[in-house]
């Protein structure tokens, strides 16, 4: 074997070893809130968020670029799907940006799992998914969590709370919209208007602070802010997103939910290593009805997919 064909063995051996697709899908999904929180000491959060989905709208451009794969059709084919989603995104990552200015992002990592149950409630109405009795009671025990985080008597708590829950609903909307009509788009070019048309929306919002606020939004970064918001793009969006799914192919997706739990733990590590902010003990009571609510769902549809390939498959 000569050294290049060992070199990609490693690498093959690395990008197909499951511990590490789950650590990389946990360490990128664990830092979403902290970016945002680091960047909650520059600018205003709008104009941090539109920095960092156009630096990153960017780096994706130039990687199709490069590659030759930009394809301006899909744009003009999928325009409306496109704005939609980009809508409900900005709308999502401004409040996410905006919540971390009330409470610790721990706190507001717990309470993003609510977005799980909006997807159960989407999925039930609009694509017609049936629960099992198992799955409903998850639901209904992450919600008795949700509740239990978000009703303490601390008024700026409660404004972060409601930004989060709005945020992880209109991020549960996206999703169920892209799950039924974004299925057949190209990857690349589905990332690149996605994050394209989000920053673009963005600014509309920014634009349109002045109208419905007094207090003015800094729209230009300064001198290291740029690096802050670099760093961000790139970890945030784009490497979280490839990870995101890369991991997703190499792992049931029910089982992937159910990693995907264990981020707000991290979320919560990362908050008191870097900013010395713990959540309060009722969130953490809230935080741990939430997870074991929507473990109990996403272990009962990984359960219910391994019963339905056992009967699928031919016995000898």
């Amino acid at each position: 074997m000569d050294q290049n064909e060992g070199r990609q063995s490693l690498a093959n051996s690395v990008l197909n070893n499951t511990p590490f697709a789950i650590g990389m899908v946990l360490l990128f999904d664990s830092f979403h809130l902290i970016l945002a929180r680091w960047l909650s000491n520059t600018l205003h959060p709008l104009a941090s968020a539109f920095w960092v989905l156009g630096i990153a709208a960017a780096e994706f451009a130039i990687f199709l670029i490069v590659t030759g794969r930009v394809d301006t059709r899909i744009l003009k084919a999928h325009f409306g799907f496109f704005a939609l989603i980009g809508f409900l995104v900005a709308a999502a990552t401004a409040m996410n940006y905006s919540a971390v200015t009330f409470v610790d992002a721990g706190t507001a990592s717990l309470l993003s799992r609510s977005s799980t149950i909006f997807a159960i409630g989407m999925g039930v109405i609009w694509l017609k998914d049936r629960l099992s009795p198992l799955q409903w009671l998850g639901a209904a025990v992450a919600l008795i969590g949700v509740l239990t985080i978000s009703f303490q008597p601390i008024q700026s708590f409660q404004i972060g709370a409601l930004l989060v829950l709005a945020s992880a609903f209109s991020y549960a909307l996206h999703a169920a919209i892209v799950k039924r009509y974004g299925g057949e788009i190209e990857f690349g070019n589905f990332m690149l208007w996605r994050v394209g048309m989000t920053a673009a929306i963005l600014l509309l919002f920014i634009l349109m602070a002045p109208l419905v606020s007094d207090q003015e939004v800094r729209f230009w970064p300064a001198g290291f802010e740029w690096w802050a918001l670099a760093v961000t793009a790139t970890v945030d969006v784009v490497l979280s997103r490839v990870f995101y799914y890369w991991s997703l192919r190499r792992l049931e997706l029910s089982f992937h939910s159910i990693v995907l739990i264990l981020a707000p733990v991290v979320t919560v590590f990362w908050s008191f290593l870097f900013f010395g902010e713990t959540p309060t003990l009722q969130t953490y009571i809230g935080g741990a009805i939430v997870i074991a609510g929507i473990f109990i769902v996403n272990w009962d549809r990984l359960r219910s997919q391994n019963d339905a390939q056992a009967e699928s498959t031919p016995q000898s």
